[in-house]
């Protein structure tokens, strides 16, 4: 398991880190909407939750644009910005 240490303390990531990292550019590199993000991000195993993984430590959040998910934005927080600063 791969660890995560933001501002809110040490604690392990479930999905291996590198593919949060990922996320996180993917996201930093143009506007996602929910639809978008869930299309490419989206995965049934449960060793790999690098979504809930990014939401938990609060690297990510889904912004309201408009009516319905899908119109939803998904924007990197301060500590996402932060988190990927670290590693990018």
């Amino acid at each position: 398991m791969a660890m995560a240490d933001d501002a809110t303390g040490n604690g392990a990531l479930t999905a291996p880190e590198a593919l949060v990292l990922d996320l996180l550019a993917w996201i930093a590199a143009r506007p996602q909407t929910y639809s978008e993000t869930m299309e490419a991000w989206r995965t049934s195993c449960p060793r790999l939750p690098v979504w809930e993984d990014a939401l938990e430590y609060g690297w990510l959040q889904v912004v309201q644009h408009g009516m319905g998910w899908s119109a939803q934005a998904v924007e990197l927080t301060e500590a996402g910005r932060a988190r990927l600063g670290v590693h990018g």
